[in-house]
């Protein structure tokens, strides 16, 4: 549910997890903070800076005088940006950055990025001397409403996203919501898919205002933090029943399973973002549950309208360079990280806000939706 909007004072966010509980910090000009943050969460601890070229040009300068101002020493680790770098070279490449820094197990990692720096830096904190504590300072709204929280890191296989990886908690995240200023419209609004998908899995009330109030979301201000913060909540109360996702946090997953696989066929490239794959996606979700009789059509209905509104893709036919066939599309599904034994685990939905998991859907009623899909 929405509660009054909040502006000032920075909102924290707890995420309970017992003694490797930590906050979720949002406000506006954190970044100027992050020093005394680090200092204060680890004293004399050094810290390595896992980043990409776009937002070093952006961010990096302010967070190494903000750790300077605090006495605490950094180096940085600069990869390339965009989902590629979410591979096997690039991780080898930041774990030995971090090894040559010398950074120790008292010391810290921090993700100043997106969701790729995010699952990148993670998952190499997660292993550099088994296990470093690392902070995440996300960089868009993406990762600012949901890939910083929960502790999933990782990189992309050939054969699908995300399938290497590990569970690794972050010590602290810091989202500076004045950071999204910088971000491409494109960017911002592919972001926006996430924050919708919270109302759609299971805050009908969150969506109505997001149907409502999405273009001041988008403008800045009280809008923007309030809605990263309902997020936050929604996400940390799954992630504290359920950190390591055996049952309720696949409920995160809505869109994902339809938006990976084109994600994937598109070459984990700009030619389609991952939040326009999750746009993609819920649209599809919605309308599988419509054809299997879940939900009347004015709920699909009513979820396209809201995204064709914001100008996300919510038909295969908008993704760049074109699609490929069932049979591609079958495959990469079945590679996805929620196949248990075979069987297709997809996130569908009995209503707006009423998501739940199908754990055995077939695969041949998915394959004639699909085709069906590609025709239209």
């Amino acid at each position: 549910m929405t509660a009054p909007l909040r502006s000032g004072e920075p909102i924290v966010v707890p995420v309970a997890l017992g003694a490797r509980a930590y906050e979720i910090v949002i406000g506006r000009g954190l970044i100027g903070s992050l020093g005394a943050r680090i200092k204060a969460l680890r004293p004399n601890a050094k810290v390595a800076i896992v980043t990409d070229e776009n937002v070093a040009g952006r961010h990096l300068a302010s967070a190494e005088a903000a750790l300077k101002s605090a006495g605490v020493e950094s180096s940085a680790i600069i990869v390339p940006p965009g989902e590629g770098s979410k591979n096997y070279a690039t991780f080898e490449k930041v774990c030995e950055a971090i090894i040559a820094a010398r950074i120790e197990r008292n010391d810290l990692i921090l993700a100043l990025g997106g969701g790729v720096i995010g699952d990148l830096a993670g998952f190499a904190a997660a292993s550099v001397r088994r296990g470093l504590d690392f902070v995440q300072v996300p960089t868009t709204l993406l990762s600012q409403v949901d890939s910083s929280v929960g502790g999933k890191t990782g990189i992309n296989s050939k054969l699908g996203k995300n399938l290497v990886g590990a569970f690794h908690q972050p010590a602290l995240v810091i989202a500076d919501t004045a950071l999204l200023d910088t971000l491409s419209e494109r960017e911002f609004r592919a972001g926006y898919a996430e924050v919708m998908k919270f109302g759609l899995l299971g805050d009908a009330a969150f969506f109505g205002w997001l149907e409502s109030n999405w273009k001041d979301l988008f403008a800045g201000g009280p809008a923007r933090e309030h809605a990263i913060a309902i997020c936050c909540r929604g996400k940390a109360g799954v992630v504290s029943r359920d950190e390591r996702e055996t049952g309720e946090r696949a409920l995160l997953n809505l869109g994902h399973t339809f938006g990976h696989a084109f994600e994937a066929a598109a070459g984990f490239s700009q030619r389609l973002l991952h939040g326009e794959a999750v746009a993609l996606g819920c649209t599809l979700a919605f309308e599988f549950s419509a054809r299997k009789g879940l939900i009347p059509a004015a709920d699909a209905t009513r979820v396209r309208a809201h995204l064709d509104a914001v100008g996300l893709p919510t038909h295969v036919s908008q993704v760049s360079g074109g699609v490929p066939d069932v049979d591609v599309l079958m495959n990469l599904i079945a590679q996805d990280k929620k196949v248990k034994r075979g069987k297709l685990t997809f996130i569908l939905v009995r209503g707006i806000g009423r998501a739940f998991i199908e754990n055995d859907a077939d695969p041949a009623d998915v394959r004639a939706f699909l085709s069906d899909k590609l025709k239209a």
